[in-house]
């Protein structure tokens, strides 16, 4: 099976590990197994509950009482209607293998992560792409989308919040995307795994899955959690997709690990003071490179308000690969490259990580730019 290219994926594996200041990370500061302790209340004698666990598979779907905790994070979702994957990476492609066969039509709305598009062309699926605009916020326009889908469409994928943009939907617009899929009765999978991440309230927003009948969720602990290193994610669907899911799951996941399964439900069942953490984070972070994107004259921008990330426009009369090659060279900064999104013109900044390093390496960006003004 040929499946293209993953454009973020290789370029955050060929300079992740070389760049000084990563202003390309897309997860909110990670947090140590003793700091995610604290925020639970517990500490470091409470790590004697895994001396007794047994290295078995676990509970197949995920334990019941992560998925109850996962269940509280939504309106109308319940253990039976989760299933825990490996990551939302996993849960995307479970997503994608068990609905989507060659033929079908899929409606992907673009930017977002090239799993969603790559995975049913790879398929055979017919491919069509609504591509998000920068003169509508990075909103989809719902018109084009209506002219798109047909009464032969499978799935409609979106991402909110929106990765690269930080665009947020809100609930009226989910559920005029809901609307819309109803009228052919396509499903609609929603990337939500950065939900949490909101500039204003509790920072969760409205699910697709609570919206819509045939709405689909996936998530994950990675971003607005900071537990990336537990690569646990789930999948929130109705009952037929759970169990389409199951048959392919079983092929390649079984279950995630069971001290993986424990951690995340230790840090979902303290999601109050979790997103709490994060909260501080992406809000005072966002405030700081608001201050910043002002004062350069080569910067523009639509503010996200959501995510981790935004899209920063430079004017430079260079490619966005030769501008992050030659950044990193120069000072040891890293963004990631809107070619590997498919927005030349653009960079793509991660600013959810430690304050300090988010100014330093702005600063050096600073410097860079102005050399070439």
């Amino acid at each position: 099976m040929h499946i293209e290219p993953f454009g973020v994926e290789i370029w955050m594996n060929e300079w992740e590990t070389r760049c000084e200041w990563n202003l390309a990370e897309t997860c909110v500061e990670s947090i140590s197994i003793a700091e995610l302790l604290a925020l639970a209340g517990k500490n470091e004698t409470d790590l004697s509950d895994l001396l007794t666990m047994k290295m078995t598979y676990g509970a197949i779907e995920g334990s019941d009482r992560l998925r109850t905790a996962i269940a509280a994070l939504y309106e109308r979702q319940t253990p039976e209607t989760l299933i825990v994957t490996h990551g939302t990476i996993g849960a995307n492609m479970l997503v994608h293998k068990a609905l989507v066969s060659r033929g079908d039509h899929v409606v992907a709305v673009v930017p977002t992560y090239q799993q969603h598009y790559s995975i049913p062309e790879s398929i055979g699926a017919e491919m069509h792409l609504l591509h998000l605009r920068e003169e509508d916020n990075w909103l989809p326009d719902l018109d084009a989308l209506r002219g798109m889908v047909t009464k032969d469409t499978q799935l409609i994928a979106i991402n909110n919040p929106n990765n690269p943009t930080g665009a947020l939907m809100g609930r009226k617009m989910l559920e005029e995307i809901a609307a819309i899929a109803r009228e052919v009765g396509a499903w609609v999978l929603c990337d939500e795994v950065y939900r949490g991440t909101a500039q204003d309230g509790d920072g969760m927003g409205a699910s697709m899955a609570d919206i819509y009948e045939k709405g689909i969720s996936t998530a994950s602990t990675s971003k607005a959690f900071s537990l990336a290193g537990l690569r646990l994610g789930w999948i929130a669907a109705p009952r037929e997709v759970i169990e389409a899911v199951s048959i392919h799951r079983d092929y390649d996941t079984i279950s995630v690990g069971m001290i993986d399964d424990h951690f995340a439900t230790l840090a979902l069942e303290n999601v109050d003071r979790v997103l709490a953490r994060s909260h501080g984070i992406t809000r005072g972070n966002l405030g700081f490179l608001s201050q910043w994107v002002e004062g350069e004259p080569l910067i523009s921008w639509i503010k996200p308000r959501a995510g981790t990330t935004a899209l920063l426009k430079y004017e430079l009369p260079m490619s966005s690969r030769d501008f992050c090659v030659a950044l990193l060279k120069e000072t040891g900064v890293m963004f990631t490259p809107g070619s590997a999104l498919g927005m030349e013109g653009y960079v793509r900044i991660g600013f959810a990580n430690n304050p300090e390093v988010l100014k330093e390496g702005l600063l050096r960006v600073s410097g860079f730019l102005s050399q070439r003004a």
